[in-house]
């Protein structure tokens, strides 16, 4: 175990007057850990623009185009595990927790796929804020067996990595504001706004949060009422002004 380089981590993060200085000195201690590749996100829900949410990160060449291309976004099983999780986990038990997942099949593609591209097995950490899941710092590679005081002190990494990033470059101070919206939505609700702002489809919603259309589309009633919006664009310029959507 390599425990010092990450309390060191933890203290150098915070005296870092730089964002590239915060991703070097990240960086550092990943490769210390033989995790070749990772990304910080500030959102971490699918999207086929992935660098719009990216804080850093490094993947590898191909993985990007592939991820895009073959829209995984809609069945990364990673991602939607990571969207019902409150703890850190491995990305191999995302697979276990979907196993009757309908799917299951195009999961274990993307995931055929990741393994040829080098990424074999790592680990997600989510960051969770005042309105749900607000980023999440996944780290991955060859399969590397943390030890469970590794994994708390990941986490606490991740954490400090995302709002030391965000507070260097301005953006701290919209996450940590509460909406100024006088409405109150649901988890599932914020999910569905979320995924509205990207530009999906109901389809793309249900297949990705695994709901019906119709079920979708209450959802998307519901969220414009409280909103008072006219409709579902106006619905996204509300929360974007409100601060819902960082």
């Amino acid at each position: 175990m390599n425990i010092h380089s990450l309390l060191q981590l933890l203290v150098v993060i915070e005296e870092c007057k730089l964002a590239k200085n915060v991703v070097a000195e990240l960086e550092l201690v990943l490769r210390s850990y033989k995790f070749d590749f990772y990304g910080l996100l500030k959102q971490p829900r699918p999207n086929i623009d992935l660098g719009r949410f990216m804080l850093a990160g490094r993947w590898p060449e191909k993985w990007p185009l592939t991820y895009q291309n073959k829209r995984y976004m809609l069945v990364d099983p990673v991602a939607r595990h990571l969207s019902r999780a409150q703890r850190p986990f491995r990305w191999r038990d995302a697979m276990t927790a979907l196993k009757s997942d309908p799917l299951r099949r195009r999961m274990e593609q993307m995931m055929a796929d990741a393994r040829a591209n080098g990424l074999v097995d790592g680990y997600i950490f989510p960051i969770h804020g005042r309105n749900g899941l607000l980023g999440s710092l996944t780290i991955g590679g060859d399969a590397v067996d943390l030890s469970p005081t590794e994994l708390s002190l990941f986490d606490a990494v991740a954490r400090k990595t995302f709002w030391r990033l965000l507070e260097l470059r301005d953006e701290a101070q919209s996450l940590e504001e509460a909406a100024n919206v006088d409405a109150k939505l649901t988890k599932r609700e914020m999910e569905v706004l979320s995924h509205l702002a990207e530009g999906m489809t109901s389809i793309e919603i249900s297949r990705l949060l695994v709901i019906s259309n119709h079920t979708v589309d209450w959802y998307m009633n519901s969220i414009q009422d409280k909103l008072k919006a006219k409709n579902r664009q106006h619905i996204v310029a509300i929360a974007f002004r409100n601060g819902l959507i960082p």
